[in-house]
């Protein structure tokens, strides 16, 4: 009986090291976009990984198909939906001007691609709620009012990016521009992180 135990654990613990190898740098970057802090300099969205993952870990054998990836972001949302206030201080990362809970539509609808129903279900909003703060957010990014949010690119030239703010009027262009703007600077390592990073532009075309 043991010795069963021990060849389980050992399984899951391989199954769970592939997955985290494969997933943990979009997560990251994902709870980075949500602590609101500088990319490589994020203890509270590291913190935030640590337990959502530590959770999934715990919860392993109970997942049943569903899908492991999904389960930490979930558990990401709402362990950062449940303790906003922590994070309404701006802490110089790419979105810190937005309210926490802007923060976390344009994440899950945006960078992630979440279906707006999903997550309404998730967090306990109407959909009408969940539109409102993404298009509010979404304006505030892409005007640059959002105070210390960053609305630049990678190389930090403002004033071509607000050029291009000005030709993209159709939704499904400034959805994009929105996200590349996100996932600027993200790394991937592994197939299962790659497949995820540009899922969002498509599966977003709208807040």
């Amino acid at each position: 009986m043991g010795e069963r135990r021990a060849r389980e654990d050992r399984r899951r613990a391989r199954e769970f090291e592939v997955f985290v190898a494969g997933a943990a740098g979009r997560l990251l970057h994902a709870a980075t976009l949500l602590t609101g802090e500088p990319f490589g300099s994020a203890p509270a969205a590291q913190e935030l990984l640590v337990a959502a993952l530590s959770r999934t870990y715990a919860d392993w054998d109970r997942l049943r198909g569903e899908d492991p990836y999904e389960h930490t972001r979930q558990e990401i949302a709402l362990r950062f939906a449940h303790t906003a206030r922590r994070y309404r201080r701006p802490r110089g990362g790419m979105l810190a001007g937005l309210p926490p809970r802007e923060r976390l539509m344009l994440v899950l609808r945006l960078y992630e691609g979440v279906a707006e129903e999903q997550v309404a279900a998730s967090l306990g909003l109407p959909v009408e709620r969940v539109r409102t703060l993404c298009t509010r957010a979404m304006a505030q990014v892409l005007s640059g009012g959002a105070g210390s949010v960053t609305v630049g690119d990678a190389d930090g030239d403002r004033d071509a990016d607000r050029s291009q703010d000005a030709e993209a009027d159709a939704a499904g262009g400034v959805v994009s521009l929105v996200v590349s703007r996100m996932t600027a600077g993200l790394r991937h390592r592994g197939a299962g992180a790659g497949d995820r990073a540009g899922r969002g532009p498509e599966e977003a075309s709208q807040c």
